[in-house]
């Protein structure tokens, strides 16, 4: 029979002097149970910026045409609504170091969405060049975004790398989705303003900047990108002779990472300016075109989801790459063939192989990289030169469409470059770390901690 002793917290208190009154595994229960909460909420807040990091962009598609006819713009000019954001992924995704170093990453996420907020709040204003002053604010906070949110989750969820990356490339997708089904349903609401039925889509930025505060309190890191060799992340991968960024763009395996993060988003991009036009052309209602293209989001949610934990254990690591191709290509094809008559299965195709492209480009950058200083820097070159690509997509489609009067020529081009993809993808796809060539020693002390070599 056990008894309690009153005076063992005495002596307790005066082995100690006086440094520990709690029970000393109450006390590390206590406070793995508030790392736990912590990274809980830090989670559930990266998630909801990645929500964000796609709503700005695909709410502008579905009332484009009350834009076109309320500000007399022409086809050109209204071009640069859809076209601008996805040059400016690339363009200012390599602003990202700097303000890295500046306000460290955790901070910068808040402040992007604050930037996206107010981006998304001056489209409200009667104004062109408003209109397009906050498109380009729109592109920048997303564009940060892109580079630092994989180099968040590689420092703060090493451990579950796959899961959070599946959850992130899942947000996107669902984030398109809300914005581009729910666009036009809330015109009544307001009264048919489009600009209001677009800029009601900054609450979700304000909450999501709201929800990651206690991230933007905390002490300055320098995880990301240019971070120094007392980066948070634990690294000293800095040391290298030579300046980090510049090393990479010599390095093979990131530069497949960025092929095929370039050549995913080009035909993403591509298909989701032009996938209604070419359903309109076959003689569908243009509610029902633009429709079938949000109906795409719900399959590449499935996708999103579930193919980094596949991929991480399926070999050869190449197939998920082919297997994501194949299916975009049917879609592809299928427009070319048939586009009316199985629009649906065309659309569940699409969906299908895009939300296992991008999820697997993503999750490239985080499982190439030896820890969150690489990661950091592969995000900025893979986003920031894929987005660039990226962006030649919608312009190229369209001019073929102009010269050729039709929508074969294109479709064919775009199956075409799938071929390249899936030759890209599957170098990127091999389990090798990017610095291999001028830090292998780095790498081999991350992958077998318990030896260490000098």
């Amino acid at each position: 029979m056990k008894r309690r002793d009153p005076n063992f917290t005495v002596e307790l208190t005066l082995e100690t002097d006086g440094s520990a009154t709690v029970d000393p595994p109450r006390r590390e229960r206590a406070a793995d149970g508030h790392r736990r909460r912590s990274l809980l909420l830090l989670g559930a807040g990266l998630i909801l910026i990645g929500l964000n990091l796609r709503i700005g962009v695909a709410s502008v598609g579905p009332v484009l045409g009350d834009i076109l006819d309320d500000l007399q713009l022409s086809a050109t000019t209204a071009s640069l609504l859809t076209t601008i954001p996805v040059f400016a992924f690339g363009a200012f995704a390599f602003l990202t170091p700097g303000l890295t170093r500046r306000f460290g990453m955790h901070r910068a996420l808040g402040i992007i969405m604050i930037v996206l907020a107010a981006g998304i709040a001056l489209r409200l204003q009667p104004s062109l060049v408003a209109l397009l002053g906050g498109t380009i604010l729109v592109g920048a906070a997303i564009a940060i975004g892109n580079v630092l949110l994989p180099t968040a989750i590689k420092s703060d969820f090493s451990h579950r790398a796959g899961l959070m990356m599946g959850l992130y490339s899942t947000a996107l997708f669902l984030g398109a989705a809300l914005a581009s089904g729910l666009t036009v349903p809330m015109l009544p609401l307001f009264d048919g303003s489009w600009r209001w039925a677009m800029g009601i889509w900054a609450v979700p930025a304000v909450l999501a900047a709201i929800l990651f505060l206690p991230q933007m309190r905390r002490a300055r890191d320098s995880a990301g990108p240019e971070a120094t060799d007392s980066g948070r992340d634990g690294s000293a991968t800095s040391a290298s002779g030579e300046p980090p960024f510049r090393a990479m763009l010599r390095d093979p395996i990131a530069w497949s990472v960025t092929g095929f993060m370039g050549l995913q988003s080009l035909s993403y991009y591509a298909a989701l300016t032009w996938v209604p036009a070419i359903f309109q052309e076959a003689g569908m209602p243009a509610d029902r075109a633009g429709w079938m293209l949000s109906f795409s989001a719900f399959p590449a949610i499935i996708t999103c989801l579930v193919t980094p934990t596949i991929a991480k254990r399926l070999k050869p690591r190449w197939v998920p790459v082919f297997a994501a191709a194949v299916l975009i290509g049917a879609a592809f094809l299928g427009l070319l063939l048939a586009p009316q008559a199985g629009a649906y299965a065309w659309m569940t195709l699409l969906g299908l192989g895009q939300g296992a492209a991008i999820s697997l480009s993503l999750s490239y950058i985080v499982w190439r990289s030896p820890d969150a200083h690489h990661t950091g820097h592969v995000s900025t070159m893979a986003q920031g030169f894929g987005y660039l690509v990226a962006g030649l997509g919608p312009l190229g489609l369209g001019w073929l469409h102009t010269v050729t009067g039709s929508w074969t020529v294109p479709l064919i081009v775009l199956i075409v470059l799938l071929l390249l993809q899936t030759i890209i993808g599957g170098l990127a796809s091999r389990d090798r770390h990017v610095g291999g060539r001028y830090q292998g020693r780095t790498v081999i002390v991350m992958q077998e901690p318990a030896h260490t070599h000098g």
